[in-house]
């Protein structure tokens, strides 16, 4: 869903093609999305099947590939208004896969439960000291939207609270209550 909403959305501020697709995402989006390179192409094919994004043009410049330049059509734009609500009234449940490990953490010795431990909060720590700097860098490009700075909040109080959590689950290792 999220590589349909990022697309049309994309496609309804202009017509692109993929690549220009792809730079874009990765380059404002890539912090906060996992949307792989192939299921732009993908995705591209199959809304084009659905009535929802047309072919506008092929461009060739001297020398390189062709590349197909997309638009949203008007179905097109009733689907990102769609997927877009959609996406902002449900409630996403996160999993986390380390849960599994910390299920299982009786499994390893107390002297690995401490340094796995101990290696999570200083690479959360690294990720919390980086996320100021790229913020910094990322939002002095007049490119970047405002909006930008509320993505970055987000992450930045998700990463807060584990860190949080992990100092809390450091304490009960310590104390032999895990």
């Amino acid at each position: 869903m999220s590589t349909r909403l990022a697309i049309l959305g994309l496609l309804k501020e202009r017509p692109l093609y993929g690549y220009e697709l792809k730079s874009i995402i990765e380059q404002f989006m890539g912090d906060w999305t996992s949307i792989a390179f192939g299921s732009i192409y993908f995705a591209l094919r199959k809304l084009t099947e659905e009535g929802l994004v047309r072919e506008l043009a092929v461009e060739q410049e001297k020398g390189r590939p062709s590349r197909r330049v997309y638009e949203l059509t008007d179905d097109g734009k009733d689907e990102f208004r769609s997927l877009l609500r959609d996406a902002w009234t449900r409630e996403d449940r996160v999993y986390y896969p380390f849960d599994i490990a910390l299920f299982f953490l009786k499994e390893l010795s107390r002297e690995e439960q401490l340094k796995f431990i101990r290696k999570r909060l200083e690479d959360t720590r690294r990720t919390l000291d980086y996320l100021g700097g790229h913020e910094k860098e990322m939002r002095s490009d007049p490119r970047v939207p405002p909006v930008a700075g509320a993505i970055f909040s987000h992450t930045r109080h998700h990463v807060r609270a584990e860190l949080a959590w992990l100092e809390e689950v450091l304490a009960g290792i310590e104390l032999d209550r895990l």
